[in-house]
């Protein structure tokens, strides 16, 4: 598939649908999103709502892509989240791609072949590393071996569109012991991998250890070094780089995440939840039982909601496709945002060209790859006009 294929494909007038599941085990050391653990009893409250959340929306048709995210959706029971899968899975286009991210922790071959019953077509594994020590130091509560057995069962129970999470930057971690995650993911030859940097946001436990002085962060050179080893790997590998953090061979690109590049509709159900819909960007509550509150009275739970102006589309937007690898193509931005990027972005197009971080290639304006270890650096000047 080429990238003309993969921007064509979503630009369709439709929607997808994002379902935060705000569940885990425990948090782990590095995570900012929203997720506490739950009874059955909360869970199944959170199940029953998240079904009228969707029956408030005016969308009433089938749904590009589904992605049912967390939290760990693998956390809740399992009939609550074979229910909810079988809920979803009625409302994608047949044959659309419908994700579900699961911790290996979690899994079993049973869990899989039920899974596939629903309609779930991909399956994305947050492995993050095959260093056990650096899965412990993370707060994961699986291992290595976890990892490769999640993945042969997911294999075996029928699923082929596999995807694996890593992350690099590890405080501790060295350009070998990332080479050997790398290494090990490509070993098992998933169709689609994931590599991000480690952050640090929010109030969480590796924030507050690195305040204290209880570790320290990889230095830029550093960091910049492992993610310039997962491009070469990778690519090595024959996935193909499509976005500053994900590699796929080619048609297993993940169809939700390019909507999101693509500046395109997505609908965001359960607390915490962001969408874009309408010409509205809205951001659910944080909190489950705030949440539920609002949904049982029959109102959105929606913390924020922003009316979005022309100008912040085509800014959006311009961020959002600088991220790909195939860039701003000039006729669709234009058709999108009424905006002509040369225009509307002249001195930073014209800088960053100069300075050798912004390219023309089959007529698309992108990001070099000397520019993709400081991207943010680049993006930033898209941000506002």
């Amino acid at each position: 598939m080429n990238n003309r294929d993969i921007s064509s494909k979503s630009t369709r007038r439709d929607c997808s649908l994002y379902i935060h599941i705000p569940f885990c085990v425990r948090k782990c050391r590095y995570c900012a999103f929203y997720s506490i653990p739950a009874s059955v009893e909360i869970q199944r409250q959170y199940v029953s709502a998240v079904k009228r959340e969707l029956a408030m929306t005016a969308y009433k048709q089938s749904f590009d892509t589904i992605f049912l995210g967390g939290g760990s959706p693998t956390a809740m029971t399992e009939s609550l989240l074979l229910e909810l899968a079988m809920w979803a899975g009625a409302k994608i286009k047949s044959g659309n791609e419908f994700t579900i991210e699961v911790n290996p922790g979690q899994t079993n071959a049973e869990l899989f072949k039920k899974l596939k019953t629903t309609g779930v077509n991909r399956i994305s594994i947050g492995a993050q590393s095959f260093n056990d020590k650096e899965l412990e130091f993370l707060g994961r509560i699986h291992n290595v071996a976890d990892i490769v057995r999640c993945v042969e069962d997911a294999r075996k129970a029928g699923f082929e569109n596999i995807s694996i999470d890593l992350i690099f930057a590890i405080p501790g971690q060295t350009t070998t012991d990332w080479k050997h995650s790398l290494d090990e993911a490509v070993r098992l030859a998933p169709p689609h991998i994931s590599a991000y940097s480690l952050t640090y946001e929010g109030d969480t436990p590796l924030v507050r250890a690195l305040a204290a002085g209880q570790i320290e962060i990889i230095d830029e050179e550093t960091d910049a070094v492992m993610y310039e080893s997962a491009m070469d790997t990778l690519e090595t590998a024959g996935l193909v780089q499509y976005e500053i953090s994900n590699f796929a061979k080619a048609g297993f690109e993940c169809r939700h995440n390019l909507r999101y590049w693509l500046n395109k509709s997505y609908i965001g159900l359960g607390p915490a939840a962001a969408g874009c819909y309408d010409g509205k960007r809205t951001e659910n509550v944080a909190d489950v039982q705030r949440w539920l509150e609002a949904i049982d009275a029959g109102r959105f739970a929606y913390e924020t909601q922003q009316s979005l102006s022309a100008e912040d589309i085509a800014c959006e937007t311009a961020v959002l496709n600088l991220r790909t690898r195939f860039g701003i193509e000039p006729v669709a931005f234009e058709r999108q945002t009424g905006y002509d990027i040369q225009k509307l972005f002249a001195a930073p197009v014209m800088r960053h060209l100069n300075a050798g971080l912004l390219e023309w290639h089959e007529g698309r304006l992108r990001l070099t790859r000397a520019a993709l270890p400081i991207a943010d650096k680049v993006l930033c000047d898209f941000a506002a006009i």
